[in-house]
């Protein structure tokens, strides 16, 4: 995706402090955990960015990774088409609970299904990361975390089922 924006001239240092925070995007990194070990990861909210996903990166960091956040609970189906690396994903429930584990094979088009059909996120990271954690199905994706990332992307979090924390 590319943009531009155009700007007619500058403003002073009081306009300035009053404009509102531009909302972070898709490439921005957020700070969460699961299972109590920190994580920084990209969310992957819109339809573009749940397409595109970890396409043609060639480098994630060891603690790094993308979270796909739905609207609602479902099977989930995962593929890597022009993905390079090697990943696991880890799908959690409407309540981050992580549920199912499996290892993603660059470049391999074939569909990873999840066994459940009720599942709301979806986090590829870094082969073995899961296990390197000592985390296995049942540890917990801070949702607080997510929740306030989320409205830091301009997104209601109960556009995604979860709470609205104040």
């Amino acid at each position: 995706m590319c943009g531009g924006v155009f700007f007619s001239g500058g403003c002073s240092a009081d306009e300035g402090a009053s404009a509102a925070a531009v909302p972070k995007t898709g490439a921005d990194w957020f700070e969460l955990s699961v299972g109590g070990q920190p994580l920084r990861v990209q969310l992957a909210l819109t339809p573009s960015e749940m397409q595109r996903g970890l396409m043609e990166r060639r480098d994630l960091g060891a603690d790094e990774g993308m979270l796909f956040v739905y609207v609602r609970p479902d099977q989930m189906s995962f593929w890597m088409r022009n993905t390079p690396l090697p990943l696991d994903i880890g799908f959690f429930d409407a309540e981050g609970v992580l549920r199912e584990i499996y290892p993603l094979h660059p470049f391999d088009e074939r569909p990873v299904r999840s066994r459940s059909l009720r599942l709301q996120f979806a986090l590829e990271v870094n082969r073995g990361w899961f296990k390197a954690q000592g985390l296995a199905p049942g540890a917990q994706l801070d949702l607080s975390a997510l929740t306030a990332a989320l409205r830091e992307r301009d997104f209601r979090p109960n556009q995604f089922g979860l709470k609205e924390e104040s």
